[in-house]
């Protein structure tokens, strides 16, 4: 039986079992992840607590809804057993009513079927490290290995535990400015990053050049045999000096003979998906649902708004 439950009912400890003891599971659906990353979440769970699917709950002009949270790459339908189309169905169908608005992004393990929702597929890029360090690079392309000759040739050093808003101020100086975030999306992410590290669940990396400059950093999480590439930041000298991929590299160095999978958090920019796509990895694709039954002119209104986030 699969039931709604409200977010002060949900039984913590019993919901991170079944995320850690799930084929399928993910950082981004521990409780204390969703805490962070949600203002208020509900959940859909089925008897105690075999499958989960969390519900992060958002309230605007008088309608509920829910979507994808921040840092949050994909969530969906989690279990201890192997999921079906029919069960990734039957959750979906248990979405209460209330729920004016669903924009969900379901894990690489959920398949589902159109009719039900309109579909559209998100992107992420794998690299299996269970293999030795020397046969996956071997796989990396030629333009990889030339940016990588290219790092080393500039004596970039590896420096970890790097404080977390050095290398949000580093992304925020740089292609930041691209972007119109909030001060309080910063925010978000430090205590994000802040609480990984307590976790033992996340590593911040950064790449300094001859003149002891940090020019580069990633955070990287790692749990259930997946390490994910989070978030980065690098100026014109990392950029000149190919940083990033020199940070990259060491890291799947570090991890290569491990059974950690690497997960670059996807792109669907063509050239960041080359970028990642040179190291080797695999597109793989996660399933995007979404229904809008919203009354007009809010309808209206929320189908222009996503389609300007598409842009």
């Amino acid at each position: 039986m699969i039931y709604y439950i409200k977010h002060n009912e949900i039984d913590k400890e019993k919901w991170d079992a079944c995320i850690s003891n799930s084929p399928n599971g993910l950082i981004y659906a521990y409780s204390w992840y969703l805490e962070i990353v949600c203002k208020e979440w509900d959940a859909l769970v089925e008897d105690d607590y075999t499958s989960i699917l969390p519900l992060p709950k958002g309230e605007k002009y008088g309608y509920t809804y829910t979507y994808p949270p921040p840092y949050t790459q994909q969530l969906g339908l989690f279990s201890t057993r192997h999921i079906t189309e029919k069960e990734v169905a039957g959750f979906l169908s248990k979405i209460p009513e209330e729920y004016k608005y669903i924009e969900m992004n379901l894990n690489e393990q959920n398949p589902v079927s159109s009719g039900l929702f309109e579909l559209s597929q998100g992107v992420t890029h794998l690299l299996n490290l269970n293999t030795d360090y020397k046969s996956i690079f071997a796989n990396y392309s030629t333009q990889a290995k030339r940016n990588l000759k290219k790092a080393q040739a500039n004596s970039l050093t590896l420096k970890k535990d790097v404080a977390p808003k050095k290398i949000i101020e580093l992304f925020r100086n740089n292609k930041g400015k691209e972007f119109s975030h909030t001060s309080s999306q910063y925010t978000l992410l430090d205590k994000l990053m802040q609480a990984c590290i307590k976790k033992g669940a996340g590593q911040l990396w950064g790449a300094y050049s001859g003149e002891n400059e940090l020019c580069a950093g990633a955070f990287f999480l790692q749990s259930n045999g997946r390490a994910i590439f989070l978030f980065s930041g690098v100026n014109e000298k990392g950029y000149d000096t190919q940083a990033m991929t020199f940070l990259i590299n060491s890291y799947i160095e570090e991890h290569s003979g491990s059974n950690l999978m690497f997960d670059f958090d996807g792109s669907s920019d063509t050239n960041i998906a080359r970028f990642y796509n040179g190291f080797g990895s695999e597109k793989v694709n996660f399933n995007k649902i979404r229904k809008n039954n919203l009354s007009a002119p809010l309808k209206w209104i929320k189908e222009i708004q996503f389609k300007r986030k598409l842009q």
